[in-house]
């Protein structure tokens, strides 16, 4: 859903370049911890203003063929809005989600991060490049920017997956069988870890979800990286 991941990926990498000076200049925090911090805050910030249209297509994408409940996004949020509550339906299962965000997007910025820093120390030559906007500062190459971005999605996906698996049943809500057992983040984890396991439950999907978030992360931080090189922000 385009409408979604423009403000989100805008969000994001806005806030996380924002909150890192913060934490620098006002905490005195550098190095790994503080892209680790800025990331989970710049995570937490793209969700919080992002929430109801992921909202939205969760519900529009679980709709059976023939048994639309929803004619659309605008129709989405009407039918939501006044069934679920007002506007706190739009928000069912943020808790589960700002506390699986923390942990993924922080994962995600700090290991990027990480590789860039050790790889650009270790083997400038062979990994690094002069960048476009700044011939003193070096970046690095464009295939190695897409692999570091999808080990780190790798990484912040495995750590966070269990809450994602939360956030999504309580996302679909009302619409589900048994959505009185999963009204809370703690309900719906014990459910489906009872119900299902870890490897069946709680894991369930992690390798069709690699499919899409490791190459999504690596062309997303390789976007980020070049932008700023094209903005002259280096």
């Amino acid at each position: 859903m385009m409408i979604r991941i423009f403000p989100y990926g805008a969000i994001q990498f806005m806030a996380f370049d924002q909150y890192k000076k913060v934490i620098k200049k006002q905490l005195g925090i550098s190095g790994h911890v503080h892209r680790l911090m800025a990331g989970s805050m710049a995570g937490i910030t793209a969700v919080i203003c992002t929430y109801p249209l992921d909202m939205v297509r969760v519900r529009l994408a679980f709709q059976v063929k023939g048994e639309h409940k929803y004619m659309g996004i605008i129709h989405a949020f009407k039918m939501i809005y006044t069934k679920e509550g007002g506007f706190s339906g739009f928000y069912r299962g943020l808790m589960p989600t700002v506390v699986g965000m923390a942990p993924y997007a922080g994962f995600s910025f700090f290991t990027f991060g990480t590789l860039k820093s050790i790889g650009l120390a270790q083997a400038p030559n062979l990994l690094g490049r002069p960048s476009l906007d700044n011939p003193d500062v070096l970046v690095l190459k464009t295939h190695v920017n897409l692999l570091c971005g999808g080990i780190a999605g790798a990484i912040a996906q495995t750590i966070s997956y269990p809450l994602d698996v939360t956030r999504r049943r309580m996302q679909l809500g009302a619409i589900l069988p048994d959505s009185e057992k999963c009204l809370t983040m703690v309900q719906t984890l014990k459910y489906v870890y009872q119900q299902h396991g870890i490897r069946r439950g709680l894991y369930r999907g992690l390798s069709l979800n690699y499919i899409r978030c490791i190459p999504s992360q690596a062309v997303a931080f390789t976007t980020y990286e070049l932008m700023k090189q094209f903005l002259h922000l280096n």
